[in-house]
């Protein structure tokens, strides 16, 4: 059993998801899901306005209905469980995702950040290293802060 379906059977079994609810899902977005998943809990806090966040950056961009973000979400938080180092998960989305498509990504990581209205130190460093492993410049992850941190995230989807 691939490590995927494992995260997914775990998931399931966790949140009480019947196995006919299970959307088929891109890895790629999968992963992304997964670290954005990790930047909402890396303070150790999953602030109800980050979790709304999450959940609406998700429902836009990867899954079609509520029920299908919420089932994609739970399986991003067993594989973020289940991942030692952030930069495997980078790896599942590739350096050929092109820069639009990961700064897009970026900015929805800022966005979650700042979803409590404070960017603490953790935070911070995360998401920075996040755009560092995704091949981002600095100028790059300036701008996809100053996108996330003012709501502007809502561009054209992160990764296709």
């Amino acid at each position: 059993m691939s490590l995927i379906a494992r995260l997914r059977a775990y998931a399931a079994d966790a949140f009480g998801l019947a196995a006919t609810e299970e959307v088929a899902v891109d890895d790629q977005h999968l992963a992304a899901t997964a670290l954005l998943v990790h930047v909402a809990r890396v303070d150790g806090t999953l602030a109800p306005s980050e979790a709304e966040r999450l959940a609406r950056l998700v429902r836009g961009r990867y899954a079609a209905t509520e029920a299908e973000s919420r089932a994609l979400i739970a399986r991003a938080s067993a594989m973020d469980a289940a991942t030692r180092d952030v930069a495997q998960l980078v790896e599942m989305i590739g350096r050929e995702t092109d820069e639009t498509a990961r700064a897009g990504l970026l900015a929805m990581a800022w966005s979650i950040a700042g979803a409590d209205g404070h960017v603490d130190e953790f935070e911070e460093a995360l998401v920075w290293r996040l755009g560092r492993l995704l091949g981002l410049d600095e100028p790059a992850i300036a701008f996809a802060r100053a996108q996330g941190l003012t709501g502007r995230e809502t561009g054209p989807a992160p990764i296709a």
